[in-house]
């Protein structure tokens, strides 16, 4: 049995990235590390601090800037880009997705990819991490990523992104993005409270606002798309697992709330496949194409778009 002490050194190993997260291959353990969660656990924490450090409009609207941005990041580049490869971009700009989704806190892109991939190759069987269906809503919603088994990056799935250095590079030291952006809020919360008092921010408020609060609300934001996807919503097609559109959680995700179309069709860059079906990360995609930033998106197949809702009151109750 590993000492304490051992399993202390081998958390904070991974955390400073001295070696590569989940390399223990004896990590297969479906309990919560919490070692490895203190992170996770100390952001939320960090929320709390808001009552010493009050609020302020700056502050506020860094937050919501930040949460806009890294949700992109999330949906458009961890989602879209390098789970789906829905579309292509310069090996410049593909390292520009993956260091703005690091500093989403959620992991580096190879470990988000890998997991997503294998999800759609096992969604809601025994098979699935974060399954509803199989594991229960919390370990669906934040629970599995928490455990010795999900931990480690699983290479052999994304053998296509493992060729760049840089991207395992940030991958394996996914703590070194969310710390420089940490520090810088703090930075230019202290530097904005000497040059521009009337803004009435500090250092300490905007890391609050701009990193704790912001990610927090981030994590449950992207989160639910495991859990409350598969629980709450409407049924378009019939899939083989539980998948649901919901609008609610489209806005909230800017367009990845359209879930049970993305699991019917994963391989297009768009997931709302109606034209009231508002997909925010899409538009966003679109606009970087018109620019010239990006290319070949692959579409809806123009059957889908054209056809008719096949759900029906009867077969939202079978699943």
């Amino acid at each position: 049995m590993n000492s304490p002490r051992l399993n202390l050194r081998h958390a904070l190993s991974a955390w400073l990235g001295l070696r590569a997260p989940g390399s223990d291959s004896t990590s297969t353990s479906d309990k919560v590390e919490w070692l490895r969660a203190a992170p996770f656990l100390l952001l939320h924490l960090g929320c709390l601090a808001v009552i010493w450090v009050g609020a302020s409009a700056t502050a506020v609207w860094v937050a919501v800037g930040l949460y806009v941005v890294r949700m992109l990041a999330i949906t458009g580049g961890y989602h879209r880009y390098f789970s789906h490869r829905t579309y292509q971009t310069s090996r410049a700009g593909q390292f520009l997705l993956a260091v703005i989704g690091g500093a989403s806190v959620q992991r580096g892109a190879l470990w988000w990819a890998a997991h997503h991939r294998h999800h759609h190759h096992a969604s809601d069987q025994a098979d699935d991490p974060h399954s509803p269906r199989q594991h229960g809503f919390m370990t669906s919603h934040v629970g599995w990523f928490l455990t010795g088994r999900n931990y480690r990056t699983r290479t052999e799935l994304i053998p296509d992104l493992m060729r760049y250095p840089e991207l395992r590079f940030l991958n394996r030291h996914d703590g070194l993005v969310p710390v420089l952006l940490g520090a810088a809020l703090y930075a230019l919360g202290a530097l904005l409270a000497n040059v521009a008092p009337e803004l009435g921010t500090n250092g300490w408020q905007m890391f609050v606002w701009g990193f704790c609060i912001s990610t927090v609300v981030l994590y449950h934001a992207t989160f639910t798309i495991n859990s409350l996807s598969h629980v709450l919503g409407h049924r378009s097609f019939e899939t083989s697992d539980d998948s649901r559109n919901n609008s609610v959680l489209a806005l909230l995700t800017l367009g990845e709330g359209w879930h049970n179309n993305h699991h019917h069709y994963p391989h297009s860059v768009r997931q709302g496949f109606r034209w009231w079906q508002y997909d925010i990360t899409y538009m966003v995609i679109r606009a970087t194409a018109l620019l010239g930033l990006s290319w070949k998106l692959k579409p809806v197949p123009t059957e889908l778009r054209r056809g008719q809702d096949r759900a029906s009151g009867s077969a939202a109750k079978r699943h």
